[in-house]
């Protein structure tokens, strides 16, 4: 019988992603005792330095570990504990496909070994796969229905979603096993505030923060959700102090990832820089010899998080012949080669692009829709949706590789995205960082605005602007001008485009709000006005030019 193994981190274990240096759970922490002390008598098997390995990997000694992984597939090789100890490992590293690959390879070998299921459908949770990962963790739970984490996933995804009776039931069975599983406790209060029962959801929260003493995945998410009761209940201030700490946490947990790089905010600064420094004509070259797999309609959706990109992505996405994808790295072989590095590199980078000649051009259009295919575009698609907030950022590239794209930019009043970037639970991203607080959420907005403008005033693209309060205010005649602009035909289905988000899956925090269909989300700020009166010199510009000053 294969060893057990720490699967399901995510959700068991809130030191996944601690800060430097980490705080380890006490049960890997002795197991790990244990296991460096076979290993120093010389009787130590692949179990042993697979258990070392995921302390040294907690630590982000990654080069450590990856020797301890290897060595133990040597003594043991396809060992399922092993393997599945390599994904949390790869995970760690935000390596997911190779953290998948090596769940699979557990399964191929061990198909009933139950934290394989486990960790898998941990790993595809963070990465949005939100129907596999309910089946990994429903197969986990079928082959060991004692373990709390499955049935804690399963309760998690749900009340990501917005339903709350799986939540509520998936969760329960969870707590039944361990009445302080944090992830359960967490899906649970979810379930109860989506339901309106915010007390409910107060008692349960208030429950479990004590519980949790370090900054974590879980205590930042349960202070999230706090904020979220207190907003309910019109404890505005409350509602402040449990958004503020949720994003310590999260910075706490994460900001070490970012040592030694750019942050967001200064990466599109050297955007801005390199586009800012090269001659006006140097994006006039362009050609739109697409490969034959290749959309017929190509449309980018950018804006920023929080803006209504989510939601006009799906209402696009309701109309037949319409796919798409929402924030996947598409563009991954041009930003690799030409925006990576410091900013005098990314200067240098978008000079090189920039000239880059008619087959050249053809190479990276062709490893754009390779990767949209293997992502499950169909080949050829009558229309295909590229929906990214933040890929004002590759607008350069759009330039000269899709000049017959159509662009889509959202907007919304700057002060209900900044703040609504500043209260959301986001998944960790390269850019997430940058709403931790309201300062720097405000700073990366504008910064990636006065892109977006500069950006639209130098290349040649073809943009429609989409402003969310009358999106919402006037559902038809927006969507309808939309359309006209896309080349699309206008279908009453768009009115359904909550349903096309259930059928779809979303994998962005606006999921909840998604699913529930049309309502006006406007003005949430006010409320939290006070708040923002340090940042509104910063937003002020763009409250003018977007017509929000009034």
């Amino acid at each position: 019988m294969p060893a057990p193994t720490f699967a399901g981190h995510l959700l068991d274990n809130p030191t996944r992603d601690a800060p430097s240096p980490p705080v380890i759970s006490s049960e890997l922490e002795a197991a790990a005792a244990l296991s460096q002390t076979a290993l120093a008598r010389g009787t130590g098997d692949a179990y042993d330095h697979a258990i070392v390995a995921l302390v040294h990997s907690a630590r982000g000694e990654f080069d450590k570990a990856d020797a301890l992984f290897q060595r133990a597939l040597a003594l043991e090789p396809g060992n399922p504990s092993t393997l599945t100890s390599l994904a949390i490992h790869y995970r760690n590293q935000d390596r997911y496909r190779e953290a998948v690959l090596a769940c699979d390879e557990a399964i191929r070998l061990y198909p009933e070994y139950a934290d394989a299921w486990l960790e898998r459908g941990a790993i595809l949770a963070v990465g949005g796969s939100s129907e596999i990962a309910r089946e990994s963790f429903a197969r986990a739970a079928q082959l060991a229905p004692q373990n709390p984490a499955a049935h804690a996933g399963l309760a998690s995804l749900a009340a990501r979603e917005g339903d709350a009776d799986q939540a509520r039931e998936h969760a329960n069975r969870a707590l039944a096993i361990d009445p302080t599983h944090a992830v359960a406790t967490n899906a649970l209060a979810g379930a109860e505030l989506r339901s309106g029962a915010p007390e409910k959801a107060r008692q349960l929260l208030e429950q479990l923060l004590p519980r949790l003493s370090y900054p974590s995945l879980e205590r930042s998410f349960a202070h999230s959700q706090m904020g979220d009761v207190c907003h309910r209940q019109s404890d505005h201030d409350g509602a402040f102090r449990h958004f503020s700490a949720s994003n310590a946490d999260f910075a706490a947990i994460h900001e070490h990832r970012s040592s030694g790089n750019l942050d967001n905010r200064a990466f599109v600064e050297a955007l801005l820089t390199g586009l800012d420094s090269l001659p006006k004509d140097a994006w006039l070259k362009t050609h739109d010899d697409q490969p034959s797999h290749a959309a017929r309609r190509h449309i980018f959706l950018i804006g920023y998080p929080r803006s209504g990109t989510t939601l006009v992505e799906n209402i696009l996405a309701s109309i037949p012949g319409v796919a798409a994808l929402e924030e996947r790295p598409t563009l991954y072989d041009a930003d690799i080669e030409f925006i990576a590095g410091n900013a005098i590199q990314i200067a240098e980078g978008l000079k090189r692009f920039s000239e880059l000649d008619a087959d050249e051009l053809a190479r990276y259009r062709k490893a754009y829709w390779d990767k949209v295919v293997a992502s499950a575009v169909p080949a050829a698609s009558p229309c295909f949706v590229d929906m990214d907030p933040l890929k004002a950022t590759r607008l350069l590239f759009i330039a000269r590789l899709f000049p017959e794209a159509r662009i889509l930019v959202m907007r919304r009043d700057p002060r209900d995205v900044v703040w609504s970037c500043f209260r959301t639970n986001f998944a960790m991203s390269s850019g997430t960082l940058e709403y931790t607080s309201l300062e720097r959420t405000a700073l990366h907005y504008d910064a990636l605005m006065r892109l977006t403008e500069l950006a639209v005033q130098r290349l040649p693209l073809r943009v429609h602007y989409v402003q969310y309060h009358k999106l919402v205010q006037d559902f038809d005649a927006e969507t309808q001008r939309m359309c006209a602009f896309a080349g699309l035909k206008w279908t009453e289905a768009v009115r359904e485009f909550d349903r096309t988000a259930t059928r779809r899956g979303v994998s962005t925090a606006s999921v909840a709000q998604v699913n529930r269909g049309l309502y006006d989300g406007t003005r949430q700020w006010e409320p939290y006005a006070r708040y923002l009166e340090p940042v509104m010199p910063i937003l002020q510009p763009w409250l003018v030019k977007f017509g929000y000053e009034n």
